[in-house]
């Protein structure tokens, strides 16, 4: 590589590593490395939620009740099969619109560092759903078992949104979309009351 080109290279925060593959450089940037410069692009992202054992069938139960969730696949855990008066899920594979979620029981197999909310006695997420009918959506997720977190209000960034917590430790924002003139009006009010507070 010309030393022009490794200047460049440097200055843009990457690391040249040299050439390869007829030509192809291996760039490091921001701690990535890319062959060739080529984009890597991924197409979802799938939650995966740690159930206490052995609750997770139970839970499956209420996502469907609570969220109208879809069971795709399900596959009960080979070696505590035989163990458990309820046998305990490895993999369940969920659909919540187009959102895939896919849940688990908690076992010493799934490691030190991935804890169901019971074992880390909270949640560092929360998982959102947009609908365009939040009020009828929170009342049949209360119905099914789920506790308010955050009662529905029009919220300034555009969105009619609440909180729930679900039996399972996990809490859910539910939401649906403001006319724009609707979060103009919220902004308007904020600004106004903001203003008699200082």
């Amino acid at each position: 590589m010309r030393d022009a080109e490794m200047e460049t290279a440097q200055a843009a925060g990457g690391e040249v590593e040299g050439e390869q593959n007829g030509g192809a450089t291996d760039h490091v940037e921001n701690g990535s490395r890319n062959k060739g410069h080529h984009a890597v692009s991924f197409s979802h992202v799938k939650p995966h939620l740690v159930i206490q054992a052995p609750k997770a069938a139970e839970a499956i139960v209420f996502y469907k009740a609570a969220f109208g969730a879809e069971e795709v696949t399900k596959t009960v855990h080979a070696k505590r099969k035989a163990e458990q008066e309820q046998p305990l899920i490895l993999h369940a594979h969920l659909k919540f619109g187009d959102t895939e979620i896919l849940i688990f029981d908690e076992t010493e197999e799934t490691g030190n560092t991935v804890k169901s909310t019971s074992s880390l006695n909270g949640t560092s997420m929360i998982l959102h759903l947009e609908t365009p009918d939040v009020e009828t959506a929170f009342s049949r997720a209360i119905e099914a078992g789920a506790t308010v977190s955050e009662q529905i209000a029009d919220r300034p960034w555009g969105q009619r949104y609440g909180k729930l917590i679900d039996p399972y430790g996990f809490v859910w924002s539910l939401a649906s979309p403001l006319a724009p003139e609707e979060t103009s009006v919220i902004i308007a009010e904020e600004a106004v009351e903001a203003g008699q507070a200082a």
